[in-house]
């Protein structure tokens, strides 16, 4: 009979219709009270794992967002399962829990108790820690569903918050930024993005080229800790230069400030993250509530019962020197007494197990017991390393000595399998070294390539008779005839002179279109 209620009293008022509305309508709601609110309280417990709903509540503007299955944030955390660092045995504390918590027990607490914690710590820092659904997604998820995917890395802050504290603090930026790379790499070095993001802070190609990290085929700078880590805090400050919000520079640097500017200017002028929310792309609506959450399980790890699970080496225990030549691991290895798995671990950003002799002095990691082994013996290491390397010269060496940067311009036909094989590198060598997301080129297209100065593969030259024949001077001019397959680049390769004199030289010259035969200058006769 509590459905009929409505309509008890005031049916000579309200009339039948709106009686029998009002009382389809309780039914309505009772079904739903039975069956569609135990649903969506299951649903919210696999909330991460389902897909985003976008919407923002008028009034409050509060947001109601959950992640997709494939959610950047949850990927990188995934990484760290099979992370190098924790393939030895756990080592978390046996002592008991302070708050006197089992060692399986996931504390739950209500929105209220959240949200006075983030606002006491909004309270220390100038990025704006809000409470809202799309936050405590994030705080389940670490603390809840990836709560042991946490715990390491909070491990591995033991190895890299204080070299970040420390370039932060140089440069005069927030010290919360440190947690951003927990949201971007789950602090794993090596980590790599489905769009071709790199390392701990997730350079892209081009944007770490514009901030002096270097990629070659020996090395990635994108996933050297110190080096990322200087280039990170240079484009923090060019972003808050940019917009003078910090919410805005977290939402910048994951899509970039064309987004960013691009959603300000939807909004009709706002600045708020949380007024641009709408307008921004999926992945970064979801980047700022990921950082807050981050500064919230940092600081209330303890409540959450979640220990760090510590890492096979801390900060304290390596430490940095410069070398100045060419030095394998395999050579360190020998002689230092390091596992050469190690020595990967602690230089992650060398791709081929070998620091490559370079213009300027390289950054090798080691343990801090072997720095003053390895200063005392650099002469004698770098000696050694060069009589290896001249052993195994004329062999399949894995490296170089040094390398070279070149620029090769794309001919009609040309694909990037047949330019990796010319210049002895891959394809995704080619495609990091240039940002390229796909493996399409196009006929005069600039690439930068890297290769060895030995293993330089060179077109193969013609014979000087059959270029003699091809040449010829007459008057005040030397003359080349077309030969078939000839482009400008190849004719300026064997006439000495630039693919722009040769424009310059036959200003009726098409490019694209070269007829063998044809003769066009190639020079000044004396």
């Amino acid at each position: 009979m509590a459905f009929f209620e409505p309509c008890r009293n005031r049916l000579p008022v309200l009339g039948v219709g709106y009686c029998f509305y009002m009382t389809v309508k309780n039914v309505l709601l009772g079904l739903a009270t039975l069956f569609v609110v135990p649903s969506l309280q299951a649903q919210e417990t696999t909330a991460i794992d389902s897909m985003v709903t976008d919407s923002l509540t008028a009034d409050s503007a509060e947001v109601v967002w959950t992640m997709a299955p494939d959610d950047p944030v949850v990927a990188a955390l995934d990484s760290l399962l099979t992370h190098a660092w924790f393939q030895s045995p756990a080592t978390d504390s046996l002592a008991p829990h302070p708050m006197g918590f089992a060692a399986d027990s996931i504390p739950e607490y209500a929105d209220s108790v959240l949200a006075q914690r983030l606002a006491e710590l909004n309270e220390e820092t100038p990025f704006n820690l809000v409470y809202n659904n799309s936050v405590r997604g994030f705080i389940r998820l670490y603390a809840n569903r990836r709560r042991n995917l946490t715990a390491r890395m909070m491990g591995l802050s033991e190895q890299y918050f204080p070299m970040f504290e420390e370039t932060l603090d140089r440069y005069n930026l927030p010290l919360e930024f440190k947690y951003l790379a927990m949201v971007e790499s789950a602090l794993n070095p090596v980590a790599r993005s489905r769009s071709g993001a790199v390392g701990l802070w997730q350079f892209m190609y081009g944007t770490g080229r514009m901030y002096g990290l270097g990629v070659t085929s020996y090395y990635d700078e994108r996933q050297d800790p110190y080096l990322s880590t200087e280039a990170a805090c240079q484009y923090f400050e060019f972003l808050y230069g940019m917009y003078g919000n910090w919410d805005l520079v977290l939402a910048a640097y994951n899509c970039g400030p064309g987004n960013v500017n691009r959603a300000i200017r939807r909004s009709g002028g706002k600045r708020n993250y949380w007024d641009l929310w709408p307008y921004l792309p999926r992945e970064t609506r979801g980047y700022v509530p990921a950082f807050i959450a981050v500064n919230y399980v940092m600081a209330y790890a303890t409540e959450h019962n979640i220990r760090p699970i510590a890492p096979q080496v801390t900060y304290a225990a390596v430490d940095t020197v410069q070398v100045t030549d060419r030095i394998s691991f395999a050579l360190l290895s020998e002689k230092l007494d390091i596992s050469k798995e190690e020595l990967e671990l602690l230089n992650p950003a060398y791709r081929r197990g070998v620091l490559p002799k370079s213009k300027t002095t390289r950054t090798l990691v080691l343990p801090r017991e072997k720095i003053g082994l390895f200063v005392t013996n650099a002469d004698s290491l770098y000696q050694q390393e060069k009589k290896q390397y001249a052993s195994t010269a004329g062999s399949s060496a894995p490296s170089a000595p040094s390398e070279t940067r070149q620029t090769h311009i794309v001919r009609r036909g040309e694909y990037l399998g047949a330019i990796a094989n010319r210049y002895n590198c891959s394809v995704s060598n080619l495609k990091a070294w240039n940002g390229l997301r796909s493996t399409r080129i196009k006929p005069g297209q600039r690439l930068i390539v890297y290769t060895p100065e030995k293993k330089r593969k060179k077109a193969p030259a013609k014979a000087a008779s059959t270029i003699t024949a091809q040449k010829t001077t007459e008057g005040n001019y030397v003359y080349y005839r077309i030969q078939k397959g000839d482009t400008l680049w190849d004719i300026s390769r064997k006439e000495g002179i630039s693919v722009k004199d040769l424009q310059r030289l036959n200003r009726n010259l098409n490019s694209r279109n070269l007829k063998p035969g044809t003769r066009i200058i190639v020079g000044v006769g004396s």
